[in-house]
């Protein structure tokens, strides 16, 4: 079995394809975590109640799969061969085979593209309210976007936080009525339409934002201890795209038993088209697709 990609999705399926006697090969091109190797704390992955460093839980996600025999080569990976029995794999360095291999190659945030936005991430800078938002109980934040997941993140912070901007380029939200309905509801909620973030101010941490309303002209400076970008996610599927079936936006199409429309391909993580994209549920993809690998090859 080959995995390429090594966030929780693609450990928790080496390990437990490892655990059922598979001969495993994880591929990863930079480290262990993904997004999760990235994140300060994790305070919502269970087992973990004083919260856990991000890249600790990757490392100790890549040992217990490497305990019982998964193997790591931190090569990149430039092409996949999926359609054959036999899939490739290629590296600068090898062509590696597989019978079955696992997608897990994730996504990211898109971003706004501003100055020092990088450099701010977890240092008021956030994209993911139900990974962060408790960081800022009781705080003034921003939500930059008017999706579905901007207006999921406004009533969940809503709840923690005491004051929030939810900052949209357009004239109204994209999200479905009774959602807009209740954010609007919240109380603790002041809009900001047909607007733009210009600038990220701050100086060791994110301490505000300069705004600009496009259709006036006008800017300001808005206070705020965080800002969460909601903007979209970029799935990284780009080596299966032409071979494997996607949704219109990028994601591969594959269902809870991780299945793709290819024999012996599955997707796991969130890479995979889904309604929720965390830890947890990426180790969850992890094991079944180790488990529907595993079932697989017995059927061959």
């Amino acid at each position: 079995m080959l995995i390429v990609g090594g966030g929780p999705a693609g450990y928790t399926a080496a390990l437990y394809g490892a655990r059922a006697g598979l001969s495993v090969l994880l591929l990863e091109k930079l480290a262990p975590g993904g997004q999760m190797g990235t994140t300060d704390m994790v305070d919502n992955y269970p087992g973990f109640p004083k919260g856990v460093n991000g890249f600790d839980l990757a490392m100790q996600m890549k040992e217990c799969a490497e305990r019982f025999g998964a193997k790591t080569a931190l090569e990149e990976v430039s092409a996949l061969e999926l359609t054959g029995e036999v899939k490739l794999a290629h590296t600068p360095k090898h062509i590696y085979q597989a019978r079955t291999v696992v997608l897990a190659m994730g996504s990211h945030p898109r971003e706004l593209g501003l100055e020092r936005e990088g450099d701010l991430r977890g240092r008021g800078v956030s994209y993911c309210a139900t990974c962060d938002g408790m960081f800022y109980r009781g705080k003034t934040v921003a939500i930059v976007g008017g999706g579905n997941t901007a207006v999921s993140d406004g009533l969940y912070l809503s709840r923690l936080c005491d004051k929030i901007y939810l900052i949209h380029r357009r004239d109204k939200l994209r999200a479905p009525l009774p959602q807009q309905k209740a954010l609007e509801q919240a109380g603790n909620v002041e809009f900001l339409w047909n607007s733009e973030v210009t600038a990220l101010l701050s100086g060791d941490r994110l301490s505000g934002l300069r705004v600009r309303n496009k259709k006036t002209g006008e800017v300001q400076e808005l206070a705020c201890d965080g800002v969460f970008i909601a903007v979209g996610q970029v799935p990284d599927a780009q080596l299966a795209v032409g071979q494997v079936a996607c949704s219109e936006d990028g994601y591969v199409l594959a269902g809870e038993d991780t299945r793709t429309n290819l024999p012996g391909v599955f997707a796991a993580g969130d890479l995979r088209k889904k309604p929720l994209r965390q830890i947890v549920t990426a180790a969850s993809d992890g094991a079944v697709a180790a488990a529907m690998a595993q079932e697989y090859l017995d059927g061959r």
